[in-house]
Protein backbone atom coordinates (compact mmCIF):
# COMPACT_ATOMS: atom_id res chain seq x y z
CA UNK A 1 0.00 0.00 0.00
CA UNK A 2 2.86 2.36 0.79
CA UNK A 3 4.18 1.87 -2.76
CA UNK A 4 0.84 2.97 -4.20
CA UNK A 5 0.78 6.09 -2.00
CA UNK A 6 4.35 6.96 -3.03
CA UNK A 7 3.48 6.48 -6.72
CA UNK A 8 0.43 8.74 -6.42
CA UNK A 9 2.50 11.37 -4.55
CA UNK A 10 5.25 11.23 -7.21
CA UNK A 11 2.70 11.58 -10.00
CA UNK A 12 1.05 14.52 -8.25
CA UNK A 13 4.43 16.25 -7.80
CA UNK A 14 5.35 15.65 -11.44
CA UNK A 15 2.04 17.09 -12.67
CA UNK A 16 2.48 20.11 -10.40
CA UNK A 17 5.99 20.71 -11.73
CA UNK A 18 4.74 20.53 -15.31
CA UNK A 19 2.00 23.05 -14.58
CA UNK A 20 4.45 25.44 -12.94
CA UNK A 21 6.92 25.13 -15.81
CA UNK A 22 4.26 26.32 -18.24
CA UNK A 23 3.65 29.46 -16.17
CA UNK A 24 6.92 31.25 -16.84
CA UNK A 25 7.30 35.00 -16.82
CA UNK A 26 5.88 36.88 -19.79
CA UNK A 27 8.36 38.30 -22.27
CA UNK A 28 8.11 42.05 -22.67
CA UNK A 29 8.14 43.76 -26.04
CA UNK A 30 6.08 44.01 -29.16
CA UNK A 31 5.76 41.31 -31.79
CA UNK A 32 7.09 42.44 -35.18
CA UNK A 33 7.07 40.76 -38.58
CA UNK A 34 10.30 39.26 -39.88
CA UNK A 35 12.49 41.82 -41.61
CA UNK A 36 14.84 41.61 -44.56
CA UNK A 37 18.46 41.41 -43.40
CA UNK A 38 21.31 43.55 -44.74
CA UNK A 39 22.86 40.46 -46.34
CA UNK A 40 19.62 39.65 -48.15
CA UNK A 41 19.30 43.28 -49.26
CA UNK A 42 22.84 43.21 -50.70
CA UNK A 43 22.20 39.95 -52.57
CA UNK A 44 19.07 41.41 -54.18
CA UNK A 45 20.68 44.73 -55.13
CA UNK A 46 23.70 42.81 -56.49
CA UNK A 47 21.38 40.66 -58.62
CA UNK A 48 19.93 43.76 -60.30
CA UNK A 49 23.35 45.42 -60.66
CA UNK A 50 24.69 42.30 -62.41
CA UNK A 51 21.61 42.16 -64.64
CA UNK A 52 22.03 45.78 -65.72
CA UNK A 53 25.78 45.40 -66.22
CA UNK A 54 25.22 42.37 -68.46
CA UNK A 55 22.59 44.33 -70.40
CA UNK A 56 25.13 47.09 -70.96
CA UNK A 57 27.45 44.50 -72.52
CA UNK A 58 24.81 43.25 -74.94
CA UNK A 59 21.87 40.96 -75.56
CA UNK A 60 23.86 37.72 -75.47
CA UNK A 61 25.54 38.54 -72.16
CA UNK A 62 22.27 39.49 -70.52
CA UNK A 63 20.45 36.41 -71.79
CA UNK A 64 23.29 34.21 -70.50
CA UNK A 65 23.03 35.86 -67.09
CA UNK A 66 19.25 35.45 -67.05
CA UNK A 67 19.66 31.74 -67.79
CA UNK A 68 22.36 31.35 -65.12
CA UNK A 69 20.29 33.14 -62.49
CA UNK A 70 16.94 31.52 -63.32
CA UNK A 71 15.69 29.72 -60.21
CA UNK A 72 16.98 26.11 -60.43
CA UNK A 73 13.50 24.63 -60.01
CA UNK A 74 12.16 26.64 -62.97
CA UNK A 75 14.92 26.35 -65.56
CA UNK A 76 12.89 24.03 -67.76
CA UNK A 77 10.13 26.59 -68.25
CA UNK A 78 9.58 27.70 -71.85
CA UNK A 79 10.47 31.37 -71.96
CA UNK A 80 10.79 33.71 -74.90
CA UNK A 81 12.84 36.69 -73.77
CA UNK A 82 11.95 40.14 -75.10
CA UNK A 83 13.97 41.52 -78.01
CA UNK A 84 16.84 43.77 -76.92
CA UNK A 85 17.97 44.16 -73.33
CA UNK A 86 16.30 45.28 -70.15
CA UNK A 87 17.29 47.75 -67.48
CA UNK A 88 15.78 47.15 -64.08
CA UNK A 89 15.73 49.84 -61.42
CA UNK A 90 14.57 48.40 -58.09
CA UNK A 91 13.13 50.61 -55.37
CA UNK A 92 14.96 48.90 -52.53
CA UNK A 93 12.89 50.62 -49.84
CA UNK A 94 9.97 48.42 -50.98
CA UNK A 95 11.89 45.13 -50.59
CA UNK A 96 9.94 42.72 -48.41
CA UNK A 97 9.47 39.01 -47.75
CA UNK A 98 6.75 37.27 -49.76
CA UNK A 99 6.59 33.72 -48.33
CA UNK A 100 3.19 32.84 -49.83
CA UNK A 101 4.10 33.65 -53.47
CA UNK A 102 4.25 30.98 -56.14
CA UNK A 103 5.28 31.65 -59.76
CA UNK A 104 2.39 31.94 -62.23
CA UNK A 105 1.26 28.48 -63.30
CA UNK A 106 3.26 26.75 -60.55
CA UNK A 107 1.75 24.59 -57.85
CA UNK A 108 4.55 24.95 -55.33
CA UNK A 109 6.42 27.68 -53.51
CA UNK A 110 9.99 27.93 -54.84
CA UNK A 111 12.76 26.69 -52.57
CA UNK A 112 14.53 29.50 -50.74
CA UNK A 113 13.62 32.87 -49.25
CA UNK A 114 11.20 34.70 -51.55
CA UNK A 115 11.38 38.48 -51.66
CA UNK A 116 9.54 41.01 -53.79
CA UNK A 117 10.52 44.54 -54.75
CA UNK A 118 8.96 47.28 -56.85
CA UNK A 119 10.90 47.87 -60.08
CA UNK A 120 10.92 50.06 -63.13
CA UNK A 121 11.73 47.85 -66.12
CA UNK A 122 12.88 49.48 -69.35
CA UNK A 123 13.33 47.63 -72.64
CA UNK A 124 16.23 48.86 -74.77
CA UNK A 125 16.64 48.00 -78.47
CA UNK A 126 19.60 49.18 -80.51
CA UNK A 127 20.49 51.77 -77.90
CA UNK A 128 17.00 53.30 -77.68
CA UNK A 129 14.55 52.92 -74.84
CA UNK A 130 11.36 51.62 -76.39
CA UNK A 131 9.20 51.20 -73.31
CA UNK A 132 9.05 51.22 -69.52
CA UNK A 133 6.81 49.55 -67.03
CA UNK A 134 6.50 49.68 -63.27
CA UNK A 135 5.75 46.43 -61.50
CA UNK A 136 6.98 43.91 -58.97
CA UNK A 137 9.89 41.53 -59.34
CA UNK A 138 10.38 38.41 -57.24
CA UNK A 139 13.86 37.28 -56.27
CA UNK A 140 14.61 34.07 -54.39
CA UNK A 141 17.66 33.63 -52.19
CA UNK A 142 18.88 30.06 -52.13
CA UNK A 143 22.23 28.81 -50.81
CA UNK A 144 23.67 32.32 -50.66
CA UNK A 145 22.77 33.26 -54.23
CA UNK A 146 20.00 35.40 -55.74
CA UNK A 147 17.78 33.82 -58.39
CA UNK A 148 15.05 35.34 -60.47
CA UNK A 149 12.41 34.50 -62.99
CA UNK A 150 13.22 35.68 -66.52
CA UNK A 151 10.90 38.39 -67.86
CA UNK A 152 9.19 36.27 -70.49
CA UNK A 153 6.99 37.76 -73.18
CA UNK A 154 4.90 34.59 -73.61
Amino acid sequence: MADVVRAVMALTCALGALLLAGCGAATTGTARPLQVTDVERELVSGYFADLNEAGGQGTTEQRDLLKDTQHPDFRDEDCELPAGTIKVQPTMSTLRLDPAWTPPGADEHPRGVVLVVAVTLTVVQEGSEIGSQIGSQHVVLLNGKAYGFAPCVN
